[in-house]
């Protein structure tokens, strides 16, 4: 009962959809010490602020976890006022030797839902064609202060969506760097700039988000010349989008986030009746993102189950480590290619993105759309067609099993095939995707929800053939994501929580059955941190160790970097390679 009632305190703070995009917070915080024991499924962005500030945890024998293996033994007890600033193992961004300009897009500090507005104009001096462009978000926050979402518009184009790190009393910095290039097309143009990060800031709550963000543009020199981006980026007009009459290829990016509104935050957690649990949905936690065009479906995705910097009821765990994507949160790509034909005509067509599996009527998901336009720049109008768009059977089931451990086990998946072709100067080009998704998740939980446990897999498979001049090329992409968590509440009040997650992606290109490029990429987070609920800051004795080990190899090279953190310390940091 005790997750009940804390549920019913955090519920007013909700970050749902609506509040995200400017509208406001729902309703007034919980109180400062109210932490969401076990059962408040899986904490998210805005639900956690202060929520526990507790840290890795006992034993199953009840002492502290034991320093991992090689690492220095010197780091405190338990956590104090202060950690280690937020970092990630991610490579930074790469930056070309060339000359560079660097123009500021907006700096503020955010206290409410009020955007941030500016203006945005084009560098002098390195031209406008450019080799890269990288974002750099530098932000610090001090206090006590909630997970936040973010998101940052230029000329209406969203380039960058983000959540915010949970800050210790004596303060923290973060930064996040992003390589924008793709967008160049929108930064060769004057534009309006809105910002925001929503935030509540009040006696209880007191930190300000103090942000800046900058473009730095790299001209081209000497063999570098500029980087192969798309024509245009456009984005929907109520609802509709109007390419250019000469696209040859058009790829929508949808940033999608479960945001709030109820339980969507952690949507892979939600359960149907009769389930007794208190997050529910009619279907269960099957999610997938889908887009429409003129009412025809036309791409199919896993959305990544993002965990926010308060997840897992238990922001020990990411204090120094978020867990992958929560401050860069990646859009989902869709090659619309086949519709090309039938997006040429010059009319306006409607655009429709969906969540399947939300509960009719319930907000909780932000999806705006960016799309990507390449041109045939030796013709005014590419013709074609639309030659397939074949849906399988949407599965998804989940079979409840009571007891008094209650378990839940969900399958779901969908397959999508689209075909079109375009008659172009060059030819005609044929262009055909096939994307199958998959979810397995196994729910367990006690009375009262004071062990609440989940292991899931999502798989999401693409395969885009283009067919024109010159042999075939193939590019496939097999993405899964898993989670693999439990957090339970001792009778003494120690919320321990241990959780796995996993961000993976393998990457082939073949042109006429020979590969010419590949990539692997394995983002595995991993932490265990305890702390005493329901009680002052002081009192709460937090303990945890997190770790972060992302690797990427493949034709461009190798790239692995390992984090390890004890207490809020910074204990190891390798890289090999």
């Amino acid at each position: 009962m005790r997750r009940r009632i804390v549920m019913s305190m955090l519920v007013g703070v909700i970050l749902s959809a609506s509040t995200f995009l400017g509208a406001g917070p729902a309703s007034a915080a919980p109180p400062a010490d109210a932490v969401r024991p076990v059962g408040t499924p899986v904490r998210s962005a805005d639900q956690t602020a202060d929520t526990p500030h507790d840290a890795p945890a006992e034993t199953p024998t009840g002492t502290a976890s034991e320093t991992p293996s090689g690492v220095a033994a010197d780091a405190p007890a338990e956590f104090g006022t202060d950690w280690h600033d937020p970092l990630t193992a991610a490579p930074p961004v790469a930056r070309p030797a060339t000359k560079s300009c660097a123009v500021t897009v907006a700096e503020a500090q955010f206290r409410d839902f009020t955007p941030y507005r500016g203006t945005y104009t084009p560098p002098g001096g390195c031209g406008d064609r450019w080799s890269k462009v990288v974002l750099r978000l530098d932000g610090k926050v001090k206090g006590r202060q909630f997970d936040r979402l973010g998101y940052l518009h230029i000329g209406g184009v969203e380039i960058l969506r983000t959540s915010t790190p949970e800050p210790s009393p004596d303060g923290i910095q973060w930064s996040v760097e992003k390589d924008v290039t793709r967008y160049s097309d929108t930064f060769r143009r004057a534009g309006d700039v809105e910002m925001l990060i929503g935030n509540v800031v009040d006696d209880t709550y007191t930190g300000v988000l103090d942000v800046k963000v900058a473009l730095t543009f790299y001209a081209e020199g000497g063999a570098l010349k500029s980087a192969a981006t798309p024509d245009r980026v456009l984005t929907l007009q109520d609802g509709t989008l109007t390419t250019p009459r000469n696209s040859e290829r058009i790829v929508a990016e949808v940033y999608a986030t479960g945001s709030g509104g109820g339980c969507e935050e952690y949507w892979y957690l939600t359960v149907p009746d009769p389930a007794p649990y208190s997050c529910k949905a009619d279907r269960g936690p099957y999610r997938e993102v889908q887009i429409k065009v003129d009412g025809q479906l036309a791409g199919i995705a896993e959305p990544f189950p993002t965990v926010w910097t308060g997840g897992w009821s238990n922001p020990f765990l990411w204090y120094v480590i978020p867990g992958p994507r929560a401050f860069d949160i990646k859009p989902i790509e869709y090659d619309l290619t086949p519709f090309a034909g039938l997006l040429d005509d010059g009319r306006p067509h409607r655009i429709d993105v969906s969540v399947v599996g939300v509960p009719a009527g319930q907000t909780g998901w932000s999806a705006p759309v960016d799309v990507l336009v390449w041109q045939d720049v030796k013709r005014a109008h590419v013709t074609g067609a639309l030659t397939e768009a074949r849906a399988g059977d949407l599965t998804n089931s989940s079979t409840y099993t009571p007891g008094s451990e209650e378990r839940l086990d969900t399958v779901g998946g969908h397959r999508l095939t689209t075909a079109g072709y375009v008659d172009t100067s060059h030819g005609r080009v044929w262009t055909t995707v096939r994307r199958t998704l998959a979810d397995t998740s196994a729910h367990r939980w006690t009375d009262g929800e004071n062990t609440d446990a989940l292991k899931a897999t999502w798989t999401d498979d693409e395969t885009v053939t283009v067919d024109g001049r010159g042999p075939a090329g193939v590019t496939r992409t097999h993405r899964t994501y898993t989670m693999d968590g439990t957090t339970t509440l001792a009778a003494d009040d120690r919320l321990r929580t241990v959780v796995t997650l996993g961000d993976r992606a393998a990457v082939d290109e073949t042109r006429g059955g020979r590969r010419t490029a590949w990539s692997r990429l394995d983002d595995t987070y991993a932490g265990d941190a305890t702390y005493t609920a329901n009680v002052p800051r002081d009192q709460r004795h937090a303990v945890g160790t997190t770790s972060e080990r992302y690797r990427l190899y493949g034709s461009d090279g190798c790239y692995d970097r390992a984090l390890v953190t004890v207490q809020g310390v910074l204990a190891r940091d390798r890289s090999d390679c």
